[in-house]
């Protein structure tokens, strides 16, 4: 059978139009029972997106520490060997043998007594020692200078009206009597008064010299005149 025979058969022609009659019909039916308006409706619902965040891995974890390079304590010279000396041969010699020999006992001299002769007793003629010296007082008194200078009479003390006065004063004298220190001790009618002029001339005094240090004591007197 040829294509043209085969488009003019009204079998095949029947079987397209009995399937279009049944799309409409299933169709017609969607609208009338409301399928399409719910599948609509499933349309237009909306969609919600969720974005899951990915999860971040934790940061790994520091590395530890290094350890610690523990240095072993220095190790100590070995010691020294010293080489071995063998120690000298010595030959000990066989003991000699002596014949006992008789010696001469030699008795002891008694020896007398060492005796003390006492002593002889003084001549007519010599003159019996000397009594020692009396030891020395701690503070002379009395002692005379070999060169001395009067003080002057102060001038506060005369417009005071001031017309006697007495110091007593002690000078540290060295070995060559030369006078090192004054120190005043009492004053009349009151300290502050002679002082002064009692120092600086007791301090140009000098004594004989004695080879020793010493301390004496001076009393000055004052008096106004007319």
């Amino acid at each position: 059978m040829d294509f043209a025979k085969r488009q003019r058969d009204p079998k095949r022609h029947l079987v397209g139009l009995t399937f279009v009659i049944l799309l409409h019909a299933v169709v017609i039916y969607g609208l009338m029972t409301g399928l399409a308006r719910k599948a609509v409706e499933v349309v237009k619902k909306p969609v919600t997106a969720t974005i899951v965040e990915e999860l971040k891995k934790p940061p790994p974890p520091p590395p530890p520490p290094p350890p610690k390079k523990v240095e072993p304590p220095p190790k100590a010279p070995p010691p020294i060997q010293q080489p071995y000396v063998p120690p000298p041969e010595v030959n000990v010699a066989p003991p000699r043998i002596e014949a006992p020999t008789i010696t001469a006992v030699t008795p002891t001299v008694p020896v007398a007594p060492y005796v003390i002769a006492p002593p002889a007793p003084p001549h007519v003629d010599e003159a019996p020692p000397a009594p020692p010296a009396p030891p020395k007082p701690a503070v002379r008194r009395g002692v005379t200078p070999i060169y001395r200078e009067d003080p002057i009479y102060p001038r506060a003390a005369i417009r005071a009206g001031i017309e006697r006065g007495r110091v007593i004063a002690r000078l540290n004298i060295d070995e060559q009597g030369n006078v090192t220190g004054v120190n005043v001790v009492s004053a009349e009618p009151r300290r502050g008064v002679f002082d002064q002029a009692v120092i600086e001339a007791l301090s140009k005094w000098r004594f004989q010299a004695e080879n020793e240090k010493y301390t004496a004591e001076i009393e000055v007197t004052f008096t106004l005149k007319d």
